[in-house]
């Protein structure tokens, strides 16, 4: 089943990227967090060139129910720059 993914990208320090996903349509279970996460590592691997990135994945709807998965200082930072509106997000696809 396909899933609708958008993605972001919070700046970390002045080389590093966090990846955040934003999972729109499901509440998954853990193994299909941690696929979508490594798929997501890849992609970045071939398109930006990082050999460890940080990935967060974000699942729910408003400020209450929201649930980030991945390294703690990672989900500190997507979590401040939610909050203060600082992502944009764009379509994602990973099949």
């Amino acid at each position: 089943m396909s899933r609708r993914l958008v993605h972001g990208i919070v700046p970390d320090h002045a080389r590093r990227a966090i990846h955040v996903v934003r999972v729109l349509d499901a509440i998954l279970e853990f193994p299909e967090i941690d696929d979508i996460a490594e798929r997501m590592r890849a992609r970045a691997l071939s398109k930006y060139g990082e050999q460890t990135p940080n990935i967060v994945i974000v699942q729910g709807e408003a400020k209450e129910t929201l649930r980030l998965f991945g390294d703690a200082h990672a989900v500190n930072r997507v979590r401040a720059a939610l909050f203060n509106a600082a992502l944009n997000w764009s379509q994602l696809d990973l099949d």
